[in-house]
């Protein structure tokens, strides 16, 4: 028998991707039981469904299931205006967390929150679920070995529908309104391709600039799109374009140029991932990645969080990476508010 710990689900009535969480947690073979706890309870039926019999017991109070319960981690998806007392919570009692992105609504609260996971040697970890896709995987190993030599740039976009904006009760919803969301398209979706070029590259954003708008005319107070640009500390120049502009579906491109060749990523798209490289040795032309396409999205993710929470791997997302995304979303924000670029960290 694997190791296995108890995970609670720490919700509300807008908790996002429930739908996802709970099988994901129901294939772990580390989440031994999973506790629920929604003050709304408007959760519970969703959990039965997903869980079966791994939920153990629904809690209507998130305070009465941590002193209860005392998990090893806590999944915590709430509006990111409330996650960081909650997540505060989960860290007090000595969880470690996983928590839904951003998590926050300034990066000075979750700053204060992985000072604390630090101080008690606890995994905080944004779901930023694209790291432990197979391409993705593919990609940083190419990168780590050197097969393109120097990064000297990337270009990435992450486009996904405005249909979904047109609907009212998409209005209505928390991530489309900024004072519960901390910002839209940027802060809910780019996040994901920004942490995927530091993630894939190995540097660190430490200068970000660009813009942010309402281009669909939507009645939102959140960004439908914006337009990155990104300094590294390894020198490595990059840009994102970030929005809601199609009928249906996504768009998806990471593209990394270095001195020795190419990684193109496409995870929509019939070739995950192609690459050139000219170094010696090489295989000549473009190479296509053949390998397996799944696993992919949150399942393995979670898995990977609930292995490091049982203390059998290294995180999939550090304390750290989860924080300097989120200083970079918020940079760019600040950039366009002022027109100045903005340092990082």
């Amino acid at each position: 028998m694997p190791k296995q710990i108890t995970v609670a689900v720490l919700t509300a009535e807008t908790g996002a991707h429930l739908g996802a969480y709970f099988p994901a947690l129901k294939a772990s073979p580390e989440a031994g039981r999973v506790v629920l706890g929604d003050p709304s309870g408007q959760s519970a039926v969703a959990a039965k469904q997903g869980l079966g019999e791994k939920l153990a017991r629904v809690y209507r109070s998130h305070d009465e299931l941590l002193k209860t319960e005392r998990p090893a981690m806590a999944l915590v998806s709430l509006e990111a205006v409330s996650a960081p007392a909650v997540i505060d919570k989960a860290l007090e009692a000595g969880c470690h967390v996983f928590a839904e992105k951003p998590a926050c609504v300034r990066p000075e609260d979750f700053a204060r929150l992985v000072k604390k996971a630090d101080s008690k040697h606890r995994h905080l970890m944004l779901a930023l679920a694209n790291r432990t896709n197979p391409e993705t995987r593919a990609a940083r190993e190419l990168i780590r070995k050197g097969q393109i030599g120097k990064i000297y740039s990337l270009e990435m976009h992450i486009i996904a529908d405005q249909t979904r904006l047109t609907r009212p009760a998409y209005h209505k919803r928390w991530y489309a309104k900024k004072a519960l969301a901390g910002g839209g398209h940027l802060a809910w979706l780019g996040i994901h391709w920004l942490d995927l070029g530091m993630y894939l590259t190995g540097g660190r954003a430490t200068h970000v600039t660009g813009f942010a708008g309402n281009v669909g005319g939507q009645p939102l107070d959140v960004e439908d799109s914006a337009t990155v640009a990104l300094k590294f500390d390894n020198g490595t120049m990059g840009t994102l374009n970030s929005g809601y502009y199609l009928d249906k579906g996504y768009h998806t491109h990471i593209k990394i140029w270095g001195s020795q060749g190419w990684v193109h990523i496409d995870s929509q798209g019939d070739k995950p991932l192609t690459w050139q490289s000219w170094k010696a040795g090489a295989p000549a032309g473009i190479q296509v990645y053949d390998g397996p396409k799944a696993p992919r999205g949150y399942t393995p993710f979670v898995q990977a969080a609930v292995r490091a929470s049982a203390g059998l791997a290294e995180p999939p997302v550090s304390s750290a990476d989860s924080l300097h995304v989120l200083q970079t979303v918020f940079g760019l924000y600040r950039a366009a508010e002022t027109g100045r670029t903005q340092s990082i960290g």
